[in-house]
């Protein structure tokens, strides 16, 4: 199951510099995650400082 970003995200970006495949992008409020794309390493939920990431 890939990863979502919930509406916790404050749009900071660690995600996105985080992820080793590039699937997260900004979306227009918060980022969002490609799921096609994740491969589910658990990068993003790491770097997160509010835990916005989270496994589907």
């Amino acid at each position: 199951m890939a990863y979502k970003i919930t509406d916790a995200c404050v749009s900071c970006g660690a995600c996105a510099a985080e992820c080793p495949v590039g699937a997260i992008s900004e979306g227009d409020s918060i980022y969002v995650i490609d799921a096609d794309a994740c491969v589910e390493c658990g990068a993003c939920a790491e770097a997160c400082p509010v835990g916005a990431p989270q496994a589907e």
